[in-house]
């Protein structure tokens, strides 16, 4: 960042391709929208040529950057709230939800009865997710998607490191329990 604060143009080229699948993938997840999660992706980098000079290196750029993408995120949020109507490009039918993308298996789809307890695993995952509070399934995603550390997440975030903390016990109790009748389908697969 500090070689394209001094008009190092390649240097922002490096940062994009550096930091534009994390961005992605984490307003993905928090806006539940592939072509929304592209608008404030491209908005976020827009805003880090915009606001160059205003980066203070007294913190690191993924924080500033993360920062940038959540506020985005949480206003892209609250504009899909207030409209009524579903999204052409939601995600439907045996797709499942935004996480669905990431949450892959290795595993060979011989068995179609595995397969299939797959699938449904899949799903019940993104739905736990999803079912998230939101200020839970923030902390969530930055600190498991993005792989933030908690000091990073409180200041993205405005609220004291203890308060993440406690959001992703939190969060991470929800998931626990929404998702113990498959614990027994995981200890099979081990």
């Amino acid at each position: 960042m500090l070689r394209y604060q001094r008009g190092d143009r390649e240097a922002f080229v490096l940062l994009l391709r550096r930091h534009q699948a994390p961005m992605f993938n984490f307003a993905r997840r928090f806006v539940r929208s592939q072509a929304t999660a592209e608008e404030v992706t491209q908005e976020t980098f827009l805003r880090v040529v915009q606001r160059a000079a205003e980066f203070k290196h007294e913190a690191r750029f993924t924080t500033w950057l993360y920062t940038i993408a959540r506020n985005l995120s949480v206003d892209a949020t609250r504009r899909q709230r207030v409209r009524a109507h579903a999204s052409l490009d939601a995600p439907h039918g045996q797709q499942g939800g935004a996480l669905l993308d990431v949450v892959r298996t290795d595993e060979p789809r011989a068995d179609a009865s595995r397969a299939a307890e797959w699938s449904v695993m899949r799903r019940s995952i993104v739905a736990a997710v999803d079912a998230l509070p939101e200020e839970q399934r923030e902390v969530f995603l930055l600190r498991e998607v993005a792989d933030l550390p908690f000091r990073e997440i409180a200041e993205i975030t405005g609220v004291p490191e203890n308060t993440v903390k406690s959001r992703m016990r939190y969060a991470l109790e929800r998931l626990r329990a929404a998702l113990a009748d498959f614990e027994e389908y995981a200890r099979a697969l081990r």
